[in-house]
């Protein structure tokens, strides 16, 4: 599964969860770390761990992948799966607004908002 197309099911699995705010942020012209960041927030400490549970459900399920690291979604306030190409950030709305990613790596070009 091409880079793109595994972004997109991160997306689509934190949708499907009622995620808010699903970013893909395409970072490979600006980082050799991954080429896609996947950003969504939820509105509970139990919302941001149960959006990190379905994205690693969903890409087992459907693609046999785990990630290569996660961390901080026990506290529910920030919480990062990584997959190597694709790294899924998933914030309480407080924390969101505290790290504010997208203001980090948006280059003007590379922001795509997910809906479905």
């Amino acid at each position: 599964m091409e880079s793109y197309q595994l972004a997109r099911l991160c997306a689509k699995a934190l949708s499907e969860k009622k995620a808010q705010d699903i970013v893909i942020l395409d970072v490979h012209e600006q980082t050799v770390v991954c080429s896609y960041f996947v950003i969504a927030s939820g509105r509970s400490t139990t919302q941001v761990r149960a959006l990190g549970d379905a994205v690693e459900e969903k890409l087992e399920k459907e693609c046999a992948l785990s990630p290569l690291r996660k961390e901080g979604l026990r506290e529910g306030r920030w919480g990062v799966l990584d997959y190597g190409d694709v790294v899924v950030h998933v914030f309480n709305e407080e924390s969101r607004l505290f790290y504010y990613l997208e203001r980090l790596w948006d280059s003007g070009r590379n922001v795509e908002r997910y809906e479905e």
